[in-house]
């Protein structure tokens, strides 16, 4: 009998574990969103109804970095003068060293698009047909871009205008 008793006691197999990694996954990304909530509600804001607030004691915040902001979606418009209709579209981005400059470019986006609209839309498709036409009217519109920033920055802060994209049709 003591032989039937020893095997009576079978050792137990061990549970198996659940996997975690579903968990710690979703702990993961919690915490990301906690964090992202966090910096938004007390990240700085932009003083005055949107316009950036200046300090007599503050200096332009340029820096060496290049700072990039794409206008989209891209602009499509009526060229004038010829006979039949014809398309331009033009994908355009902005250059800064000034962040506060970009900041206001961000927040000014519908009167800059209008200037833009405005400008583009008045050009003649022949006159813009080759290299220095386009120059000329990217020119044109880096200081259209330059007026509308200043107004309301104090300073240009648009360092240069590109055309990413250039279809006429």
């Amino acid at each position: 009998m003591v032989e039937d008793e020893e095997e009576v006691e079978a050792v137990e197999a061990p549970v198996p574990r659940k996997r975690r990694l579903p968990l710690l996954i979703g702990l993961a990304i919690a915490l990301l969103a906690l964090g992202g909530g966090a910096w938004m509600a007390f990240r700085p804001s932009t003083a005055g109804g949107g316009t950036v607030a200046k300090s007599k004691d503050t200096k332009p915040t340029e820096t060496k970095a290049e700072l990039y902001l794409s206008l989209q979606p891209a602009f499509v418009v009526n060229l004038r003068g010829s006979d039949s209709v014809r398309y331009l579209q033009v994908g355009i981005t902005l250059m800064s060293h000034d962040s506060a400059a970009i900041e206001v470019a961000k927040e000014a986006d519908p009167v800059i698009r209008n200037a833009l609209v405005l400008l583009l839309g008045s050009q003649d498709s022949a006159s813009i047909s080759d290299t220095a036409g386009r120059q000329k009217l990217q020119e044109q519109a880096l200081t259209a871009v330059q007026k509308i920033v200043q107004a309301r920055l104090g300073r240009p802060g648009i360092k240069a205008l590109y055309f990413t994209s250039f279809v006429m049709q």
